[in-house]
């Protein structure tokens, strides 16, 4: 009995497992059926989109192409594009001949300021630097020794005075004595009173030596101008036969310049400046600074053998004090002054095998290559001899561009340059 339940039991699991199988093999059948049903309308739908894709993008890179077609046909007939230049007229100015050279500040006076008399140092009166004045006191040395011997020479005038009037006295009684008196006497007594006489004379010159040596104990400014480093302080004996000095004082109002010139400008020089004073300027030793203007005052007498260079000097008022004793500075001076000359700016003059050539640019923009003749040049502008008119435009920037016949692009430069050296 027991197993006839057991096999019912097993028989009922069997069919029950059967029935589940059963529904969900009918469940996934459906699933199938729904999938297929959906299928048979998203496929023309991505076929219709994949169509109007590829027709968009046919109409979208068939468009471009005619595009740049066109511009490249376009440019064909256009020619190469303008080259971009600067462009400056050729001006007809007054071009100055500047002689150009080095040269060192010199002060136009300088002093070096030593004692007259042996002492002890009391007093510096000056400091280091200063702008001093003629006359404005320096240095002061012990006067006592001086003091005293003018006091002497004084005392010794006194005494000679006492020894004249005595002997004018005596002088007096031998001539009242008349006949009482021998001549020898009197002619003795007379050539006594003129001895004393030459004696007081005698000491009037040594009070004055005597008051010299006084004053000189006072050291005073000889001239105006700036006092240097101190060489001897307060409390030092300093003796007048020594070669090192107190200070040195150079004026630098006005100051002085000393340059050379080639001697072949020589008689250029000379002959400019016997018609009027030359002006000179002044510039950093880099040319890119004026510092002041002045007048050239002295043609030296000779000219150097050894480097064939004249020395000249020039002076300049310096109220600005920017020019200093010592100073290296370059130099222009002016010469002479070409009228109504054809000037062009550096950069328009270019080289070549053949020699110098400039770039022109006509009315209708075309660059052509004009062979030019120069002459002197500063300051960033160069004088043509031949080649070029006043009015003509020609190219200063952008040549390594440009071929004879290029079309250049109409860009104005301005015609002034920056300072450079004179040639």
């Amino acid at each position: 009995m027991e197993l006839s339940e057991s096999k019912a039991r097993t028989e009922a699991r069997a069919e029950r497992a059967f029935t589940v199988n059963d529904g969900s093999l009918n469940h996934l059948i459906g699933i199938q059926m729904a999938i297929t049903k959906r299928s048979r309308w998203i496929v023309p739908v991505i076929a219709a989109l994949v169509l109007a894709g590829g027709y968009a993008a046919w109409r979208q890179y068939g468009t471009a192409g005619k595009t740049e077609q066109a511009s490249a046909e376009q440019k064909a007939r256009s020619g190469p594009p303008a080259i971009p230049v600067k462009i400056a007229s050729v001006e007809k100015a007054d071009f100055p001949i500047y002689l150009a050279g080095l040269g060192t500040v010199q002060g136009f006076n300088t002093v070096v300021v030593r004692t007259r008399v042996d002492g002890q140092i009391d007093k510096i009166a000056f400091k280091e630097g200063q702008l001093v004045k003629e006359g404005d006191l320096l240095a002061h040395i012990d006067p006592r020794p001086f003091q005293a011997a003018l006091d002497q020479a004084k005392a010794k005038k006194a005494q000679d005075e006492a020894n004249l009037a005595n002997a004018n006295l005596d002088l007096q009684r031998f001539t009242k004595l008349g006949e009482f008196a021998t001549r020898q006497q009197t002619d003795t007594q007379r050539s006594t009173v003129l001895q004393v006489t030459a004696q007081i004379a005698a000491d009037d010159a040594a009070i004055s030596n005597a008051q010299t040596q006084l004053d000189y104990t006072t050291i005073k400014a000889p001239i105006s101008g700036v006092a240097g480093l101190r060489q001897v302080d307060q409390g030092n004996i300093v003796n007048a036969s020594t070669q090192t000095g107190i200070v040195t004082i150079a004026q630098i109002e006005p100051i002085a310049v000393i340059f050379t010139a080639p001697e072949q400008q020589l008689v250029d020089i000379n002959e400019a400046q016997a018609k009027q004073p030359l002006k000179v300027i002044a510039l950093t030793t880099d040319g890119k600074r004026t510092l002041s203007e002045g007048m050239l005052s002295v043609v030296n007498n000779t000219v150097d053998t050894t480097s064939g260079t004249i020395r000249l000097k020039a002076v300049f008022d310096n109220k600005d004090h920017v020019l200093w004793p010592g100073l290296s500075v370059s130099t222009r001076l002016l010469v002479t002054t070409m009228k109504d000359a054809v000037v062009i700016p550096d950069d328009a003059v270019q080289h070549s095998t053949d020699g110098l050539y400039a770039f022109t640019v006509g009315q209708d923009n075309k660059a052509q290559m004009q062979k030019i003749k120069v002459g002197r040049s500063i300051d960033g502008r160069t004088v043509v001899e031949d080649g070029l008119t006043p009015g003509q435009r020609v190219i200063v920037a952008g040549q390594y561009k440009v071929q004879p016949g290029s079309v250049v692009a109409n860009s104005i430069a301005t015609s002034d340059a920056s300072p450079a050296k004179a040639q």
